[in-house]
């Protein structure tokens, strides 16, 4: 692989779209593969709380392993990537030992799928880079601002949002196509002209304005073409770097609305550098990545990740509500209660799972059941994903977690234990609706919900999701992307963080 430097002189910010397109036909770099590294069906009859049959009815097809949970054992990670890449079997290992320690994790193999150590080893070469890809598209002039948007794009993050967008970018690979697939253009170019944009990005300057070249040789005409190595759209790519970009603006914003001291073990966003400039560093977040999602020049997509912003907003509002009006009049757990959190659960965190999925197979040009069963597999995984977090926070110390255990109740946030406990302990009532504000109400709500089976019936619960995304993508062709779907299926059930 070779690189190229391009030698530009600037002046300000201020380019031509002229000079801009001459660059263009002049200079062509050749990057490296553009790389990045490091769970919603309310359907479940058994505890009666469908919110929308319609919304979420259930895939059709179902998986030769059917719902049985994961027994065998895998290779370890270093021997497996040593045989699947030909890049240095060091940096894959590196990055899929980070996912184990991030995700806390035991490996499992999955019956029906081909057993290999981590999802993260079939997409490795593609993940080493997301860090760097992302700040790259994060520079800023103001060295303070700079610093605050980049604070949470850090490799020991988990990085589900992105991996999961890459694996189903392969797993979609060879679906059957739609009719109407266009994939002429480039992602790094601009649609307006720069110096109307006004958005200057001084690490970024070479990619904004020059072609992006993929290993094929088609690349040279400027049609977005899969790279042999990874079956991955440059879009793809960029898709997975834009959903990292949302989630972690998400953070910074959550954190300085729960006054949070620490995030995955180290000072929040908010700690660090107050929560003025935290709430600007997400703005700019979003900002950044709205300008990607418009150069991907998909409307479809456009519109799905658009909506998952508006999504977050509506989430976080109904968790500061806490539970649906109805509870304030009935004080007892009811059906709408479980809809309320579910609802919640699906528009803080499976969103944006659900939608890039989605993204994912759009970009692809993947046919329309393909495309709706990537969806399901991401509103259900996202589900899942967001059940054991909540579990998690009952049954895990600081220290695993990364951030206070207990810190739910101490907001006074009831989540699936505690509303499962309610049921059993009416008492519960009351301390949810003044979110456990009064002295010992913390101490007493968490001493209820362990003499329950409120946490036993969230893991059950985030089980039948787990398996409903499973069953998912049953049907797609197998791959070593597909399998690692459907581990992924398992490595959410099983993460101790």
């Amino acid at each position: 692989m070779t690189h190229s430097v391009l030698s530009t002189r600037i002046s300000g910010s201020v380019f031509s779209r002229n000079a801009v397109r001459n660059s263009r036909r002049t200079t062509r770099v050749r990057w490296p593969a553009t790389v990045s590294v490091t769970g919603y069906s309310f359907g479940v009859q058994k505890y009666r709380i469908s919110s929308s049959s319609r919304r979420d009815s259930a895939t059709k097809g179902t998986n030769a392993s059917g719902t049985s949970r994961i027994q065998n054992e895998s290779p370890s990670v270093a021997s497996l990537l040593g045989t699947v890449f030909s890049a240095p079997a060091k940096v894959a290992t590196v990055a899929s030992e980070a996912f184990a320690r991030s995700t806390g994790a035991e490996r499992s193999g999955v019956p029906g799928s081909k057993a290999f150590s981590d999802p993260l080893s079939v997409v490795a070469a593609e993940m080493t880079n997301l860090t760097n890809n992302i700040r790259n598209l994060l520079g800023s002039a103001h060295p303070n601002l700079d610093s605050a948007a980049k604070y949470y794009v850090q490799s020991q993050g988990k990085h589900i949002r992105p991996l999961l967008v890459l694996l189903m970018s392969r797993a979609v690979l060879s679906a059957p196509k739609s009719d109407n697939h266009d994939k002429r253009y480039n992602v790094d170019e601009s649609i307006s002209p720069l110096d109307i944009l006004r958005d200057f990005n001084p690490t970024n300057i070479i990619s904004s304005i020059a072609t992006t070249v993929s290993r094929s040789p088609t690349a040279a005409t400027g049609e977005q073409t899969v790279e042999e190595e990874t079956g991955i759209f440059p879009s793809q790519r960029r898709l997975a770097e834009i959903t990292e970009m949302i989630h972690a603006a998400s953070l910074l914003h959550d954190d300085v609305i729960d006054d949070a001291e620490l995030r995955r073990g180290n000072p929040s966003g908010n700690s660090a550098f107050g929560n003025k400039m935290a709430i600007l560093a997400g703005d700019f977040l979003l900002g950044r990545a709205s300008v990607a999602l418009a150069r991907l020049r998909n409307a479809e997509v456009t519109e799905l990740i658009s909506t998952v912003i508006a999504n977050l907003v509506e989430g976080e509002v109904m968790q500061l509500k806490n539970t649906a009006p109805e509870d304030a009049i009935t004080g007892v757990a009811t059906p709408a209660t479980f809809d309320y959190y579910l609802e919640k659960t699906y528009l803080k965190t499976a969103s944006l799972i659900s939608k890039s999925c989605r993204s994912a197979a759009v970009l692809a040009g993947a046919r329309e059941d393909i495309v709706e069963n990537a969806y399901q597999y991401g509103r259900n995984l996202g589900m899942a994903f967001q059940l054991v977090d909540d579990l998690l926070d009952y049954t895990v110390t600081e220290s695993e977690l990364g951030k206070p255990a207990g810190a739910d109740l101490q907001l006074g946030l009831a989540t699936g234990p505690a509303l499962f406990a309610w049921k059993h302990y009416p008492e519960l009532g009351p301390m949810i609706r003044r979110k456990f504000s009064q002295p010992g109400d913390v101490e007493k709500a968490r001493k209820l919900v362990s003499e329950s089976d409120g946490v036993e019936k969230t893991r059950q619960l985030a089980k039948d999701y787990s398996d409903n995304a499973r069953n998912a993508v049953a049907g797609f062709p197998e791959s070593t992307a597909k399998d690692a779907l459907i581990d992924m299926t398992v490595t959410v059930l099983n993460r101790k963080k």
